[in-house]
């Protein structure tokens, strides 16, 4: 078969680092004129990334089958399940108030899932089921470098990175544990983010531990992006959002479900990544994304972005959809009113 060139008027192949790889180096050839004629992309093996898994699961071992034994609750709804969607809590993340409006820290940012959960929890009906819902970004960096893993941006993080993986897997146990005061069966997924998809898998080991011999919970662990779940006539799926946009996940959705897709009446896909509300209606199917509990880091807050902070717990009828949804707000920081004025 004859080999194909490639022309000018051909779109050359963009270059993609492999998977497990990341940049070493950069060198080209130029003319006298420094004009480049060609380059050479020099990748390695990312050094975390071998035997991640093994390490993770040792590490981790501690916890297998740590849960113990929660009431369970009487009179709940068999025909309802509650959704508690948490989009990209960034634990870890440092802000100084005094630049960014609000001071946060891994301890502050803790304590407000906590209480914000539990005010959420106690609004919320006696549904007979529950998804805990983590849409990504559950920690601000992905390892000790403080970088976002694909375009190594620098982060501002308080503390350090084992600690940080540690709060992170002793707040969610927490989540998980008031859902079950609250719910006979709990379903758990854990999303990849930009931010966090080493340390995603970590939590989701720690998780599927710690929860191996508890009947009442369920750890989702498939390595997936992309999560789907049918309720009834309810169809959803979810998603980080960094990655594609909303017609994309329908149509994914669409094409890899396409018999649950067919005999249901409510389609409903779930993002986080931007931060803030908003609700696209393509064809049957409704796209979501989820405001944050996090607050602003220097360069958000320096570039001027700007949303409502809350968490929801959204409830599901087998039959008829969405139900009724339940909301915790968080108010906007209080900031200093006085302007500089010129004599």
């Amino acid at each position: 078969m004859p080999r194909k060139l490639i022309t000018r008027h051909d779109p050359a192949p963009k270059f993609e680092i492999p998977q497990g790889q990341v940049l070493r180096g950069l060198s080209a050839l130029v003319d006298p004129e420094h004009n480049v004629h060609l380059k050479w992309i020099k990748t390695k093996e990312d050094p975390t990334l071998p035997g991640l898994v093994e390490a993770l699961q040792d590490a981790f071992a501690t916890y297998k089958g740590r849960s113990k034994p929660v009431g369970v609750p009487t009179r709940t709804h068999k025909d309802l399940l509650s959704v508690y969607p948490i989009a990209d809590q960034h634990l870890g993340l440092m802000a100084w108030g005094r630049e960014t409006g609000e001071s946060s820290d891994l301890e502050l940012g803790a304590k407000r899932l906590r209480a914000v959960s539990a005010r959420l929890l106690n609004q919320s009906p006696a549904s007979r089921q529950a998804l805990v819902l983590n849409l990504g970004d559950w920690t601000h960096t992905d390892d000790s470098r403080n970088e976002t893993p694909g375009h190594r941006n620098r982060l501002d993080v308080d503390s350090r990175y084992p600690k940080i993986v540690r709060v992170g897997v002793d707040l969610f146990i927490d989540l998980i544990e008031g859902a079950k005061a609250k719910h006979e069966r709990v379903l758990v997924k854990v999303i990849p983010g930009n931010h966090d998809p080493h340390a995603s898998v970590a939590l989701s080991i720690a998780l599927e531990k710690f929860y191996a011999n508890d009947k009442r919970v369920k750890i989702d662990s498939d390595p997936s992006e992309h999560f789907f779940l049918r309720f009834g006539q309810t169809l959803l799926g979810a998603h980080h959002g960094h990655r594609a946009r909303a017609q994309q996940l329908v149509n994914h959705m669409s094409d890899v479900r396409r018999k649950d897709w067919g005999e249901t009446r409510w389609h409903w896909i779930l993002t986080g990544h931007i931060h803030h509300e908003t609700l696209k209606e393509i064809a049957s199917c409704r796209v979501e994304s989820f405001q944050t509990l996090a607050a602003k880091d220097a360069y958000h807050a320096n570039a001027g972005y700007s949303a409502g902070q809350s968490l929801s717990c959204i409830t599901l009828h087998r039959e008829d959809g969405e139900l009724e949804r339940q909301r915790v707000n968080i108010p906007p920081p209080a900031r200093d009113a006085k302007t500089l004025e010129v004599a």
